[in-house]
């Protein structure tokens, strides 16, 4: 709080999540992502599987462990007796995050925002969004572009691709804070590893940046994965095409569309 009240930078970042409790924002089950990219994974695969196909007895109810004793708290009231189907698994999936990232450190959450709000009143962080509110906080990193292309991977491309040199093209003609929020589409957040971009960090650990070639047309957006670090592109006809379609992307979609 007195970092923000003084204007001065700090070389920390929250989750996002976190970032949305300081906001007053509404949590959503995608804000776990960048916190237990497995468990993201897992919530993937129940939400687009059949819940009987995958032979899971789940209830509406959590696990925790305090002080080496394991827990079991009820989601909803009476929620260890009702079963997650195929009907009812969304409500269970936005519960059970919600239990993870909220409920579940209550406590902790609202001890911080008693401090922090004793400095910055609430109404005036309010004109920003979670994205905008970690700029403020730790500013934006320096990205560097040629250590970022350094450590590019292609599935479906190659380095000399046309759409891969149009590619660097478009970023290199942008801003450092175009640059940042292009950082946070791909990885789900503005930090820059200290070691550069080879310790870039995904669901499977260290996991360099990668840009796949995708289906779609020149209407088509690309699309992200930050448990991946992946960019999905398809095969844009055209430079100008491509700088539109990355921009309005970047931009319109700062949290990436497509699942881990």
């Amino acid at each position: 709080g007195k970092a923000i009240a003084d204007a001065h930078l700090m070389d920390a970042h929250f989750t996002r999540s976190f970032y949305k409790h300081i906001l007053g924002l509404p949590i959503d089950y995608k804000d776990i992502q960048s916190l237990d990219p497995q468990y993201y994974k897992s919530l993937c695969d129940l939400l687009t599987l059949n819940i009987e196909d995958l032979g899971l007895e789940l209830t509406f109810s959590a696990d925790s462990e305090e002080f080496g004793v394991i827990r079991t708290m009820e989601l909803k009231p009476g929620g260890a007796n009702i079963p997650v189907n195929e009907e009812n698994k969304m409500e269970y999936i936005q519960l059970a995050t919600k239990h993870r990232m909220t409920t579940g450190i209550r406590k902790q959450i609202d001890a911080f925002l008693e401090g922090f709000h004793e400095l910055v009143p609430k109404e005036l962080i309010s004109i920003f969004n979670e994205q905008e509110l970690e700029l403020l906080i730790s500013g934006v990193p320096e990205v560097d572009l040629d250590d970022l292309k350094a450590n590019t991977e292609y599935t479906g491309y190659t380095a000399s691709s046309p759409q891969v040199r149009w590619f660097w093209k478009t970023l290199e003609s942008w801003s450092p804070s175009e640059h940042n929020k292009f950082l946070m589409f791909v990885t789900g957040t503005s930090k820059v590893p200290l070691e550069g971009f080879k310790a870039l960090v995904g669901m499977r650990g260290y996991q360099k940046f990668s840009i796949h070639k995708s289906y779609g047309n020149d209407r088509t957006l690309p699309t992200s994965h930050t448990c991946f670090n992946q960019l999905d592109m398809p095969e844009y006809s055209s430079e100008d095409i491509l700088r539109d379609k990355l921009e309005y992307a970047v931009s319109e979609g700062g949290e990436g569309f497509g699942f881990g």
